[in-house]
């Protein structure tokens, strides 16, 4: 007996919409259609039966029915690599400001939850944004923890990440950051990259060049979003790989990489968020903003709306997304003119969600909030204290547009036999407290560049470990900082004069809020002006880039709760220069 395979009603469905025999659900009529394929645009009617684009051409009739005449239509807008916990919003709060930018699908790295909570971290954002009208994909993260020379809350092995692969929003393995154990062969490293089905893999090599560069594409990794300069970006676009234009909160490059981009290789080329914060969200917006730089810099809106939606959609192997074409998802931003790209009309999925600017939907309240996750021994102002055992310590120093640090050998202030803060040469303390395991481990250090007079900065937001990062004048008002965050579950924290200024709460792992968006606002820009006020230069995002001193994979110093790493060497490094 052979069983008959009936036809697919839905599919018949649409066909018929598609040919003109059935009248569509929705249809935009007479607006600029831009076309990903060809780079042109085309005055036509768009028509959508349920989820899917089934027409573009003339004289398709709706039940709903939009004229469109004069406005410019694109497909919804992809981000193709960023950190929802790095917006400080838990993701049903983040889908409301990213729809209001015509953002309709992200591909995120969730290794910040993961390095603190592992797979129950992850549990907690497949579960978050599972009924979300946003397309959320993941990349299971690939180095959890980033090094061995942090302490993180989890370990993910290959194993591990095998049990993730079988779900559909996970399309691959996160940002490879461990650059020097793929080049170097290391068994547990080339395991990950050897799961079976061989899922794609993101990159993270900053600076990697030359044959170690052949080395790690060797390993099967597709993308990078760490170029800082136009000749790496050119070399790693000229050897396969995707190069992710990143305009984050504290890592710049778009308009530095942007003339990289020409007709020949800007399919090869997308646009990223990497690290943005709420505030620069809200104020500029996320993926709309780069493509309005980019315009605004005379580069083709062309090439940049088809680097913010096909390029991502076929990098990433989502053959639906990222077009205003036939059988391809319905998610379309709707705007008045080429200039401004904060949309008008925001269409996700056949359903408009955002009308003359206005969100037009509601989520649910974020559930299960993983928090309790300050674990760390009692510290006092003893803890920070600094011995000086040499006459040179290395210092870091930072760079408000870059995630890449300098390394100084200065002689350090000593009072007492005990090396302090120098305000006047802006050479400040840097402490790193585990908080995962209350091991009691803090790494020590010095770092210029936040020019704070007085007062401390803490925050539990530190790649990629999220241990609790301070910095500050003074031992005392660095354990005010410490001590708030603790009672808090995590955060931000502004201390100052043995007092707490400004404090974000962070309680879910650390790193989000529950709260709604305005909320969070207000609590980031009072943490901004009490930085201001103790002496953060206005163009530093201060906690941004605090946040990323912590982080042993990013050039060329950093510390973490064990101590002083040089990145260069991939070592553990003395402070003092002796």
């Amino acid at each position: 007996m052979t069983t008959k395979v009936l036809p697919d009603v839905d599919l018949a469905e649409k066909i018929a919409v598609g040919a003109g025999r059935h009248i569509a659900d929705l249809v935009f009529k007479g607006g600029q259609v831009f076309n990903v394929f060809t780079g042109s645009w085309e005055q036509a009617d768009l028509a959508i039966s349920g989820t899917t684009i089934v027409g573009v051409g003339k004289d398709y009739r709706g039940i709903q029915e939009y004229d469109v005449s004069g406005c410019y239509l694109t497909p919804g807008f992809l981000d193709a690599h960023m950190h929802i916990e790095s917006t400080m919003l838990a993701p049903r709060e983040l889908a409301k400001v990213l729809l209001l930018n015509g953002v309709t699908g992200i591909f995120a790295d969730p290794h910040e939850i993961a390095n603190v909570l592992g797979l129950d971290g992850l549990r907690f954002m497949l579960h978050e944004t599972e009924d979300l009208p946003l397309d959320v994909y993941f990349l299971a993260p690939s180095c959890v923890p980033a090094t061995g020379m942090e302490t993180s809350g989890a370990t993910l092995k290959a194993a591990d990440l095998q049990t993730l692969l079988d779900n559909p929003r996970l399309v691959g393995l996160g940002e490879m950051m461990n650059y020097p154990g793929v080049v170097n062969g290391i068994p547990e490293v080339l395991e990950k990259l050897s799961l079976p089905g061989k899922p794609l893999v993101d990159g993270h090599a900053p600076g990697l060049a030359g044959k170690q560069l052949n080395a790690y594409l060797t390993a099967g990794i597709s993308s990078e979003h760490e170029a800082v300069t136009l000749e790496e970006a050119k070399e790693k676009l000229a050897r396969g790989m995707y190069v992710f234009l990143r305009e984050g909160s504290s890592a710049h490059n778009l308009l530095d990489l942007l003339p990289l981009v020409h007709d020949k290789n800007c399919r090869r080329c997308c646009l990223a968020t990497d690290d943005r914060h709420l505030d620069d969200l809200i104020s500029e917006g996320s993926i709309n903003y780069l493509i309005e730089a980019g315009v605004i810099h005379g580069y083709p809106v062309e090439q940049l709306l088809t680097m913010a939606t096909l390029n991502a959609a076929e990098h990433f192997r989502q053959y639906d997304l990222g077009a205003l074409a036939p059988g391809y998802k319905a998610d379309i931003n709707i705007f008045k003119d080429l200039t401004t790209f904060e949309p008008e009309l925001v269409c996700k999925d056949g359903q408009i969600l955002v009308k003359d600017r206005q969100l037009l939907w509601e989520s649910a309240p974020v559930s299960d909030i993983p928090t309790d996750s300050m674990h760390l021994q009692p510290l006092t102002a003893a803890s920070f204290k600094i011995t000086a055992t040499g006459k040179k310590v290395y210092v870091m120093v930072v760079n408000e547009d870059k995630l890449v640090t300098e390394k100084r050998t200065v002689e350090p202030k000593v009072e007492d036999g005990v090396a302090v803060s120098d305000t006047g040469r802006d050479i400040l303390k840097l402490a790193v407290c585990e908080r995962h395991h209350a091991t009691g481990n803090i790494g020590l250090g010095f770092v210029q560049g936040f020019k704070l007079h007085r007062g401390a900065l803490a925050s539990t937001v530190a790649h990629d470990s999220h241990n609790l990062i301070i910095v500050g004048t003074n031992d005392e008002d660095m354990l005010v900082a410490a001590n708030a965050l603790v009672d808090a579950g995590g955060g931000l924290v502004v201390a100052e004069g043995g007092k707490v200024r400004a404090l974000l709460p962070l309680p879910v792992a650390g790193l989000m809020s529950a709260c709604p968006s305005d909320e969070v606002l207000s609590q980031l820009k009072e943490l901004q002006y009490w930085s201001r006020e103790l002496g953060v230069p206005e163009s530093m995002n201060a906690f941004m880039q605090l946040s990323f001193l912590a982080l042993p994979v990013i050039p060329h110093l950093k510390l973490t709760d064990k101590g002083l790493v040089d990145v260069d060497v991939f070592a553990m490094s003395s402070l003092w220069a002796e």
